[in-house]
């Protein structure tokens, strides 16, 4: 199982459901460059320019670990870099946990992605202004769970945690991403988990991705938010282990 984090966040941010998976499987955690314990160094601006740079990280990864027959959980948008990167190595990937994703985040003709492009504009400019107030307003936000603080509190450490300039760009490669069209060229299994209330990823986007990729099954949890992973870590695990046997 390869474990990718999500925008502003790092691989800690799994350690509520990995210890049920680790009897039966092998477990990989990363951190993308810029994030968590990473060699910012190792920071390429243009290969980060959009997804398909994270993409190639996570074929890195398995290409020097070598591994085969992967269970890829991503959370959020590495739901979409996992995807990228299975549409090029289909013959690495098992199956797809996808938590909270999203193929395009701002709304069109006919397409609902709970944005429009002057949110997003605005978001972005905000980030650029005022990074750590940017983090503090909108981390509990996408959290929820207001009767849990320290969850909003956690993301939004983390957030702040993370180097404006590369959050930034990563921010820009991520809410400016259309891969609506490459659902199709999916040939692996999904696991769509869609939150019943999530401030990035609406209900309509769980049911385009499920209409939209050939192999997929959409769950609709009871956890609120953009993390259940972290807010509702036993409703995750459940609906990942009733789903792995189907696929294995």
């Amino acid at each position: 199982m390869l474990f990718a984090h999500g925008f502003g966040c790092d691989q800690n941010m799994w350690r509520y459901i990995t210890p049920a998976f680790e009897k039966d499987y092998r477990l990989i955690l990363f951190d993308y460059v810029g994030a968590g314990k990473s060699d910012i160094t190792s920071y390429n601006p243009e290969r980060y320019s959009t997804l398909q740079g994270y993409a190639q990280d996570v074929l890195d990864i398995c290409e020097t670990l070598n591994l085969k027959d992967i269970i890829f959980v991503g959370h959020s948008v590495s739901s979409m870099i996992g995807l990228l990167a299975a549409i090029e190595k289909p013959q690495l990937f098992k199956s797809m946990i996808m938590v909270g994703p999203s193929p395009c985040y701002i709304n069109e003709d006919g397409y609902s992605g709970g944005f429009e492009k002057s949110d997003i504009e605005g978001l972005l400019e905000t980030m650029d202004k005022n990074y750590i107030g940017w983090a503090n307003f909108l981390a509990p936000q996408i959290m929820k769970n207001d009767d849990r603080p320290e969850l909003g509190q956690e993301l939004t450490e983390s957030f702040c945690s993370t180097d404006p300039k590369i959050a930034n760009q990563f921010a820009r490669a991520t809410f400016f991403s259309d891969n609506r069209n490459d659902l199709s060229k999916l040939q692996t299994p999904a696991l769509i988990l869609q939150c019943s209330d999530d401030l990035i990823a609406p209900l309509a986007v769980g049911d385009y991705l499920h209409e939209k990729l050939p192999q997929s099954t959409l769950n609709v949890m009871k956890a609120k938010g953009h993390c259940p992973h972290m807010s509702e870590p036993e409703e995750t695990i459940k609906l990942i282990q009733e789903y792995l046997p189907e696929t294995a």
